[in-house]
């Protein structure tokens, strides 16, 4: 068939259906069936005692973003990228942000970007924190139509929608066709436990999880669930951490709201604790929403195993623990004046090879659909996330013999710090590849700096058969 057929042979092969030695066959940058190639034409691998599975797809980085305390993110395009190759990732959507400029004006700066930088396939969502320009709502419907098919919207922080505004964006989504992805806290609550914690001197690290109330993310959660049962619109909660948003979700499930949700490394294996030490060393683990409890820990993998949790995703928030990220505002400000966010895009996929393949939390295939399939299903991207004829050839092979343990600056992205320094994991990438090109062979990228495509979403991923509320019938007809 072609100069780049490939035969790996031999591997336990995990895909979102199976899991079971077999041969894997690829053809000019995509899976194939292994009797379409002939032997003797193609470069056969002996991988023997491997594990492959298909490339990672992380639906949830901040990459060159400005985050609304006005600091810039530590990675680059570049930088980021490279990271999530080393850790097994070969797609990721990042977010544009809205600007002074238009939506379609800031996609179009951030696809220039990552042209020149992207070594991962990618695509973006657009973040919507500004409605009130007369245009607003038609530039951003040509946004999705040009083939964004994911609106980030917040409830919280000084880039947060009103609940009018949210109604809008959920509206021209059902009309357009787009997933809204929501961070759902309830900005009140946060904003008063901040403030009543600052006044009573309550300002070290350990502070930023307390001001942030389990109770702003299950009021945000169950609203949002309205919203979405009212238009019918997909709603997508992000970086859900409390169980009781979890039992929340799950109920919404049931009764068929189009409503899906993910987690992250950080909710599954931290806890709020881990804030709690000397100084402004805490400051490395605070994100928001905080972690929470082993409680929520046993909760959150309840809601993957039964599908109430759809995807995990890094949200990687890259901030250096120095004057440039954590510590802009000097030694010793208080939580409220330093960056959230934590590093993933290396991580994510090792921890959960760890925690699902290496050590059976679930199934193997329950690692693919979480890390993989699902991610790329919900979002749109098509021909990625499994191992399949006419997919895409990205695929991850592991050494599941390989123990590591995480050092405190042993990333390769941007941000010098490790918020797992000391984890041990069982599990790791020894080759990785993209569109049928070796892009890490023992832990080097080969990849060139802009090699990643950008990948169009012409229409939503996600069918649902929910109907709208009886009042936005009458109102919309």
């Amino acid at each position: 068939m072609g100069t780049k057929d490939i035969i790996l042979r031999g591997a336990r092969v995990i895909t979102s259906s199976s899991d079971g030695i077999t041969d894997d066959a690829i053809s000019d940058g995509k899976f194939t069936a292994p009797t379409s190639i002939e032997p003797q034409t193609a470069t056969e691998i002996d991988c023997t005692g491997a594990v492959l599975t298909p490339g990672g797809v992380d639906v949830h980085c901040h990459i060159e973003q400005l985050s609304g305390m006005g600091l810039m993110n530590a990675d680059t395009f570049e930088t980021a990228t490279r990271s999530a190759l080393l850790g097994g990732t070969t797609t990721t959507v990042s977010f544009s942000p809205q600007t002074k400029d238009t939506f379609s004006a800031s996609a179009k700066d951030y696809a220039q970007r990552a042209s020149t930088g992207a070594m991962t396939d990618h695509a973006f969502h657009i973040i919507a924190s500004d409605l009130s320009a007369p245009s607003a709502l038609q530039d951003l419907a040509k946004a999705v139509q040009a083939g964004h098919r994911s609106i980030k919207v917040f409830t919280t922080y000084n880039i947060q929608l009103s609940d009018r505004e949210i109604c809008d964006v959920l509206a021209l989504a059902n009309t357009e066709g787009a997933l809204v992805c929501v961070h759902a806290e309830n900005d009140g609550l946060i904003g008063w436990t901040k403030d009543t914690l600052l006044a009573r001197g309550k300002t070290e690290p350990k502070w930023h999880a307390v001001s942030h109330p389990r109770l702003a993310e299950i009021d945000a959660v169950e609203r949002l669930i309205r919203f979405a049962e009212f238009f019918a619109t997909p709603v997508m909660l992000f970086h859900i951490s409390t169980h009781e948003a979890v039992d929340a979700i799950r109920s919404a499930k049931t009764r068929g709201v189009p409503v899906w949700a993910e987690t992250c490394p950080h909710y599954l294996f931290m806890r709020a604790d881990d804030l709690d030490v000397p100084g402004d060393e805490g400051a490395k683990w605070m994100c928001s929403p905080p972690q929470r409890t082993e409680h929520d820990h046993a909760a959150r993998w309840g809601g993957r195993a039964d599908g109430t949790l759809s995807i995990v995703s890094s949200d990687h928030a890259p901030y250096r623990y120095d004057e440039t990220g954590k510590l802009a505002a000097g030694p010793g400000a208080d939580f409220s004046k330093k960056a959230n966010g934590l590093p993933g895009l290396e991580t994510r996929m090792p921890l959960m090879f760890d925690a699902i393949v290496s050590q059976g939390r679930l199934d193997g295939q329950a690692f693919v659909r979480t890390c993989c399939t699902e991610p790329a299903r919900l979002h749109s991207l098509a021909n990625k996330g499994d191992i399949a004829p006419g997919y895409d050839a990205d695929l991850v092979v592991w050494d599941p013999n390989t123990t590591r343990t995480f050092g405190p600056n042993d990333l390769r992205d941007n941000v010098g710090d490790n918020p797992w320094d000391g984890t041990t994991i069982t599990g790791w990438p020894t080759r990785v590849m993209r569109r049928g090109e070796w892009v890490v062979v023992d832990d080097q990228v080969r990849a060139p700096c802009g090699s990643g495509r950008w990948c169009p979403r012409p229409h939503m991923g996600i069918k649902t058969d929910a109907t709208p509320a009886t009042e936005y019938t009458q109102a919309t007809s």
